[in-house]
């Protein structure tokens, strides 16, 4: 299976400016909100508008602006699960997983009877919409995209509104069921979460951009550019300056970290997760920053600390953009209980981002 989609698109004083290909059976995008995630989902499945571009899915155009090709939403072999479901609120589960087949006949009824049960939906073919549970509403949505046997489904913010303990639940459950689709699957979210757990490949959008692609291992091991890393939940930043092939000035923190790895030329920014962390007692070791917290949040399973650089290059030391974060998760913790708060924090290596 691939998917080729490259979209051009203005709205207002939005510009949607895309290309997503991929082989990958689950695709994912990450962005905020108003980044064009959505609106690149609509224009595949033909439902938004296109200024012109091309779409293929599996070598079959569905969009060719050039040629003028423009299939009708129905005719494009596309599933699209709504952030909401989008079920019909009057119509029984059976009646909208039939929906989408064309005029109902006692074929097309098995059809959509042997998808519930898939689902395990059986016995609650006859309710409606409103009388389901949220976990029950996703599978009749996704049974009536699968009873149509698409070779793309396109799922835009599924769990978006749900609290945490149904989207971890949901999200397992969604996985389980999509599991033998031979299709491919793209997902939208701003959940970096969300979408690591379950994309193969994936295309960080900002502003209508794609920004930064790849396996979603390489993307979040290297994303690039300040951007990319804050939307794959980089809290820590710093201005950078190659001092020497393998040194690097991290200005706004003044420190000078040596890698085993020559730098590469353009490198403006350095970050590190706030996870990454290494406590050090006692001497200092190499690539190490002096941690003094100004500020302590206890979580229920992590404890957050915050602190200033000992020695910052910054014009503005004093502002909020200085404090560095470190997360410490509870078994980490006790040994901190144990020894007390360590003089030192190191980076690994393979922990500084070049951006």
């Amino acid at each position: 299976m691939r998917l080729s989609a490259d979209i051009h698109r203005r709205a207002d004083d939005f510009e949607l400016d895309v290309l997503i290909e991929s082989d990958a059976d689950r695709i994912g995008i990450l962005g905020e909100s108003g980044s064009g995630k959505s609106m690149t989902l609509r224009s595949i499945a033909g439902i938004e508008e296109t200024d012109y571009g091309r779409i293929e899915v599996n070598g079959r155009v569905l969009y060719d602006s050039q040629t003028k090709m423009n299939l009708k939403p129905q005719k494009r072999n596309v599933g699209y699960m709504f952030q909401n479901y989008a079920l019909f609120p009057t119509m029984s589960v059976l009646r909208n997983v039939m929906a989408g087949l064309g005029r109902p006949d006692e074929e097309k009824r098995a059809k959509a009877m042997k998808m519930l049960r898939r689902f395990r939906m059986e016995g609650l073919e006859n309710r409606l919409p409103g009388e389901l549970s949220g976990g029950q509403q996703q599978r009749a949505a996704l049974a009536r995209i699968m009873v149509t046997e698409p070779e793309l489904i396109l799922l835009d913010e599924p769990f978006s509104a749900l609290d945490a303990y149904l989207r971890d639940r949901m999200q397992l459950e969604m996985t389980e069921m999509l599991k033998d689709f031979p299709g491919q699957v793209l997902m939208v979210s701003h959940s970096r979460d969300e979408l690591y757990r379950f994309s193969e490949e994936l295309f960080v959008l900002q502003s209508g951009k794609v920004i930064r692609h790849g396996t979603t291992e390489d993307v979040f091991r290297d994303p690039g550019s300040v951007e990319a890393a804050r939307l794959t939940g980089c809290k820590n930043f710093t201005r950078a300056e190659k001092t020497g092939d393998r040194t690097l000035r991290l200005t706004d923190w003044g420190l000078e970290v040596r890698l085993a790895k020559e730098i590469p030329d353009g490198i403006a920014h350095a970050g590190c997760r706030a996870h990454s962390f290494i406590p050090v007692w006692g001497e200092r070791q190499d690539n190490c920053i002096r941690f003094v917290p100004v500020r302590t949040d206890e979580l229920p399973f992590e404890m957050n600390y915050y602190f200033r650089p000992e020695h910052s290059e910054s014009d503005s030391v004093h502002a909020d953009d200085t404090i560095i974060s470190w997360f410490v998760q509870s078994e980490e913790q006790k040994e901190i209980e144990k020894r007390g708060l360590p003089d030192w924090l190191r980076m690994n290596e393979e922990d500084i981002l070049l951006l």
